[in-house]
């Protein structure tokens, strides 16, 4: 019968190298998240989400479901921690069965009443934008002048703008209900507090010149608000389809990994050409709602928007290329054949 090698961890804190614990006679088999259980019962005042272990001071952080044995280190293994902050949970949605359980961590070892809690993280950003954006749109008082207060714009496009800003959002709400699969369990709080700056600042900034009594239509009129109009609509329904086709692959469990292919849903083709689809259907929607609005703010929004997508895009397709060996090389990460 083999003999069962037992491994020793090490903890020091990631930036003044001291030693914070040391766990003695670990299973190999053990798992990130069962080693930061440990770590929790010597400080509970770190949460296994609150921590980040990695192998590295500037390393990247381990995964809760990475084994031990599997790690490049030997029998002893150093790890370095660092204090991710205050985590609020998602709420949790298995479907069909709609459970929607807030996982706050506001104070060390107390998880927030969920009563207290109706919403959770993407509801905090969203709703707030959406409430934001209507706020200009229907002109209350002590924003523009007391003349037009709660009057409505007599251009059309204004409530038509109003009506696919409505929409674009109460989809991300439902998609976060009904669509989305989260593999992390919370988030920082302080990363909350500044997405939702982000969404209620800029919405309040494309809102006031959209709604605003002296905004004028686009140059081109009609014809360009129908045209922004149908490719905002099928980017919309691109992303959606996008959306979608990601959570699908899922359905085996968070543990299986498979890279995305097109389906026979003409929208996902585009996974032919990109590794994040979604990301350049979102681009797409808010240049459409640029043309539409013919509004400055509204370009800068979406500038800013693509450099943090392409961001993100390119983080996710150095990944796919580095952990599948089969993945399709004529893939960009967010513009086909450039980007």
């Amino acid at each position: 019968m083999s003999r069962t090698t037992f491994f020793e961890v090490e903890v020091l804190d990631a930036t003044t190298k001291e030693q914070l614990c040391f766990l003695d006679k670990v299973d190999p088999h053990s798992t990130i998240g069962d080693i930061k259980s440990l770590f929790y019962k010597s400080y509970p005042q770190w949460y296994p989400a609150r921590q980040a272990l990695r192998l590295d001071t500037r390393g990247k952080s381990l995964r809760d479901d990475e084994v031990l044995q599997n790690l490049p280190v030997g029998t002893t293994a150093t790890m370095y921690f660092k204090d991710l902050g205050p985590q609020l949970g998602w709420t949790t949605v298995r479907r069909p069965r709609l459970d929607f359980t807030i996982l706050p961590y506001l104070h060390p070892n107390t998880r927030v009443n969920t009563s207290l809690f109706c919403f959770q993280v993407f509801f905090a950003e969203y709703i707030g934008v959406l409430l934001t954006y209507l706020v200009f749109f229907f002109r209350v008082p002590y924003i523009y002048s007391h003349t037009y207060a709660l009057t409505s714009s007599p251009h059309p496009v204004v409530k038509l703008a109003c009506v696919c800003h409505t929409f674009h959002y109460v989809k991300r709400l439902m998609e976060t209900i009904f669509v989305h699969r989260f593999s992390h369990g919370t988030m920082p709080l302080r990363t909350i507090v500044k997405n939702c700056a982000y969404y209620w600042g800029f919405s309040a900034w494309l809102a006031y010149y959209i709604n605003h009594p002296l905004y004028t239509p686009p140059s081109y009129g009609e014809l360009q608000v129908k045209y922004a109009l149908f490719t905002f609509a099928m980017c919309e329904v691109g992303n959606l389809s996008i959306h979608m086709s990601l959570s699908n692959l899922r359905t085996d469990g968070f543990r299986v990994r498979r890279f995305p292919t097109p389906t026979k849903n003409p929208f996902t083709w585009l996974f032919f050409f990109v590794s994040c689809p979604n990301y350049t259907y979102e681009v797409g929607a808010w240049l459409s709602f640029t043309v539409m609005t013919q509004c400055l703010p509204v370009a800068i929004y979406t500038l800013f928007g693509f450099i943090q997508m392409t961001i993100w895009a390119k983080v996710k397709h150095r990944a796919y290329l580095r952990e599948f060996k089969d993945y399709p090389t004529v893939r960009m990460a967010i513009i086909p054949l450039i980007l």
